[in-house]
């Protein structure tokens, strides 16, 4: 038998007939691959982004954590940093300022009137000086200072500048000197 010799028409059908039908059937499993590898890489994504909001949410929370240690840091070295010129401007704008209402508060009381007891036992003694009372008793020494502290306390506190003198005393750090800001 002799054998027949093909065509080159029908060769090159036949060569693109198999090139087709692999095409075909690698199109196809090539497509199964591809759905496999895009469910993976869903996968994949879904789990990373649960991750991060995790990841997220630890950060915030750390977040939180440190400005709650930070507020509480700033607040102790706050209350434990001595006072600066400012504060101190402050403190003595402050006090000057309870000064002067105190000062308005007093001027508008009424004065008060001697009691007749504190008035009468100035009689009995003499008006003081050291002298032996009616009775007989021991001497006193009541005099006009012991007699001012009690019924003029505030009036001999303002004409000696003690509360009133706006911070101005001997006893400051300042050395009785103003400050060149007030």
């Amino acid at each position: 038998m002799a054998k027949r010799r093909a065509k080159p028409s029908d060769l090159s059908d036949a060569v693109r007939d198999a090139v087709e039908r692999t095409v075909q059937a690698t199109v196809g499993s090539a497509q199964l691959t591809r759905d496999r590898a895009q469910d993976a890489v869903d996968d994949v994504v879904r789990n990373a982004e649960q991750r991060a909001g995790v990841v997220r949410e630890r950060v915030r929370g750390a977040e939180r954590g440190a400005e709650s240690v930070r507020e509480r840091v700033l607040g102790a070295l706050d209350e434990r940093r001595p006072a600066t010129h400012e504060d101190l401007r402050q403190l003595r704008d402050e006090l000057r300022a309870l000064v002067r209402r105190l000062d308005s508060i007093e001027e508008r009381l009424p004065a008060r009137p001697r009691s007749k007891a504190s008035s009468s036992k100035g009689k009995r003694s003499g008006g003081g000086g050291g002298k032996a009372t009616a009775r007989g008793g021991k001497a006193t020494t009541r005099g006009k200072a012991a007699a001012g502290r009690k019924t003029g306390a505030k009036t001999s506190a303002r004409a000696s500048g003690s509360r009133s003198s706006g911070g101005r005393s001997g006893g400051s750090r300042s050395g009785g000197r103003r400050s060149r800001s007030s």
